[in-house]
């Protein structure tokens, strides 16, 4: 049985995350909520309404690049790719979050006693 993360747990790696799972090609929105649901073995269930802001605004800071795609022959729906700054931001991401999951780590799981 998995159990679901807190909101708050993904606060503050939430761009980690999505840029992450755009670093393998482009995706809309409903698959990235998908990818992270799926690779995080169903314990990161993301909202529309916490990435879709979240996109949008890593699309500003030049992170990500965005496009309409056809699907099927009324609909269309935005897909989102990492651009080359977003390829060095997530670099960056997962240099911090080595540091912070080993800084963590050495504090619940100390080698002795202190």
């Amino acid at each position: 049985m998995v159990s679901r993360m807190k909101a708050d747990a993904v606060r503050g790696h939430l761009d980690g995350l999505l840029l992450a799972v755009l670093e393998a090609g482009p995706l809309h929105g409903y698959a990235i909520i998908t990818s992270v649901l799926n690779r995080s073995g169903g314990a990161l269930d993301l909202r529309t309404g916490t990435i879709y802001p979240a996109l949008k605004r890593l699309e500003r800071l030049g992170l990500l690049a965005s496009s309409w795609e056809a699907v099927g022959a009324r609909r269309r729906r935005r897909c989102y790719r990492l651009t080359d700054a977003g390829r060095r931001s997530l670099a960056g991401e997962r240099a911090d979050w080595r540091e912070f999951t080993a800084a963590i780590s050495a504090v619940l799981n100390p080698r002795s006693p202190a």
